[in-house]
């Protein structure tokens, strides 16, 4: 079985990371995944580290599962590729700007008349609609566009950028499930659609879900602002010897962690025995939880929590993850060898089906390495049709 995505021919247009995640997302579950880039490579394969010029660690972790295809969508040859590509595809990506695929003349009513069952997927950073529509918008843009660095500061006192591309790989996430639903449709009435996922709508969506909190409400019942998760405590705590996510949940946890800590009074201490009452004293408790933390060691609170179902995950040293049992035994992390990079470590498909997993089955492809054998196929059917 190659996945649920059989037979579903992807054409990766994008660069950086969203939207070639979101292919690789796609490649991993099966489908054909064409990667369509500049001669000179996608801007990615630049960034250090890397052991060849043209192949980063970046773009071998999200260009997997695909096959490369090389042309200058600035000339009529390159162009003219394309488009005998798209003619078919199920399925584009791409995240240039509007102004430049309206340019190349590669926007989704071009696309669309050549292949009018064709699913048409841009992703940008601002709505096409908008005054901001060909701004340049990377990761810590949205961040900030989408109250996420103020989160920041309500949270720490200092508007800073999340310590990792929280945008662009949850509005790959968005691509791949709104691309999943608009194959669900093509394939059961042939109809083709334009998909729009900016950026700064998708995590003004995703950050609002818990944080508009009391402006839910008209007039405000409060502020906005999840209070659990802006309070100054909210944080991984020091053990004796290493740290960990210690969380007690309800009462009956809260009443066993205290215990444990030598403190068996606080257990039914009136701040934290309701709901509404932790609701209101979520500063207080973290700050217990964090003084009495130090009084054992990491496994022993780990034993201590797993006993009674006590929320708690020891925390993890990246460093250590590719050591780590949980992530060796389940395959999140493995070795490979790749074609021309040599040895390297593998990120997995993190999700099961039963009856169609996913699967590596490619490395991720050089420049233009398989030019050759995608203009053989895509002379193919031409020339069937004139014989």
């Amino acid at each position: 079985m190659n996945g649920p995505l059989q037979g579903i021919r992807v054409i990766d247009l994008a660069t950086v990371v969203m939207g070639p995640y979101a292919a690789q997302i796609l490649g991993d579950l099966g489908a054909d995944v064409i990667k369509v880039e500049p001669p000179t490579g996608d801007r990615t394969r630049r960034i250090h580290p890397q052991r060849h010029e043209t192949m980063s660690a970046l773009a071998m972790t999200v260009n997997r599962n695909k096959r490369s295809l090389a042309v200058d969508l600035k000339t009529d040859e390159g162009r003219a590729a394309l488009l005998a590509l798209v003619k078919t595809a199920d399925v584009v990506i791409t995240n240039m700007r509007p102004g430049a695929l309206r340019r190349l003349g590669l926007d989704h009513d071009a696309l669309a008349a050549v292949n009018p069952r064709l699913i048409y997927c841009t992703a940008q950073g601002f709505r096409s609609d908008s005054a901001l529509a060909d701004r340049a918008a990377y990761d810590e843009i949205i961040q900030a566009s989408s109250g996420l660095t103020d989160l920041m500061r309500r949270a720490t006192g200092d508007p800073a950028y999340v310590p990792t591309i929280l945008a662009d790989k949850v509005c790959a996430l968005t691509i791949v499930y709104s691309v999943l639903a608009a194959v669900v449709h093509q394939q059961r009435t042939g109809e083709g659609q334009h998909i729009e996922v900016p950026m700064a709508d998708t995590m003004l969506a995703f950050n609002l879900v818990e944080h508009l909190n009391g402006l839910t409400f008209d007039p405000p019942e409060g502020p906005v602002g999840f209070p659990r998760s802006m309070s100054a405590g909210h944080r991984a705590v020091r053990t004796a010897d290493g740290w960990a996510c210690i969380l007690p949940y309800d009462e009956r946890n809260i009443r066993d962690f205290f215990t444990f800590a030598g403190r068996p009074e606080l257990g039914d201490d009136p701040r934290f025995a309701t709901p509404a009452a932790r609701a209101a004293h979520h500063g207080d408790l973290y700050e217990l939880i964090a003084e009495l933390a130090a009084t054992h060691t990491t496994a022993e609170w780990e034993e201590l929590c797993a006993a009674h179902s006590i929320p708690m995950a020891p925390v993890l040293d990246l460093d250590d993850a590719p050591t780590d049992p949980y992530v060796t035994e389940g395959g999140v992390l493995s070795t490979a060898e790749h074609p021309t990079e040599g040895r390297y470590r593998v990120i997995g498909i993190p999700v099961r089906f039963s009856a169609t997993p996913g699967a590596i089955r490619r490395h991720a492809p050089n420049v233009g390495e398989h030019n050759d054998e995608l203009l053989a196929e895509l002379a193919q059917p031409a020339a069937e049709e004139t014989s």
